[in-house]
């Protein structure tokens, strides 16, 4: 789910429209309902305010004005490539701890002696 200052691509027309960094996340009145501030990254910058519920700010197609709407959370290139290498560092110390410890290392100076 998005949360304060993530950014999202806001899809208009199923077409990606515009991006937009979202400021604030307040209750609504209504219970399950959310005011969402949004500053748009256009010239010049815009604040929206929408009311959306849980599942439209976790990427739920909406409509406003019969214009279909639906945001996605944009993730930055460099966090994914820190995911990617603390996973395959995860399963390699998973790998290690089932081969019973560390590599084993093999003196040249010991082989050399038999």
């Amino acid at each position: 789910m998005a949360t304060t200052n993530d950014i999202v691509l806001i899809h208009v027309d199923d077409k990606p429209g515009f991006y937009a960094r979202i400021e604030e996340i307040e209750p609504d009145v209504k219970p399950g309902w959310w005011q969402v501030k949004l500053l748009v990254l256009t010239f010049p910058l815009q604040v929206f305010t929408w009311i959306l519920d849980e599942f439209q700010l976790e990427g739920a197609a909406f409509t406003m004005g019969g214009t279909p709407l639906r945001m996605e959370q944009v993730v930055s290139p460099v966090e994914l490539e820190k995911a990617k290498l603390k996973k395959e560092e995860e399963e390699r110390q998973i790998r290690m701890r089932q081969e019973g410890g560390a590599p084993k290392v093999i003196s040249l100076h010991d082989r050399r002696k038999k």
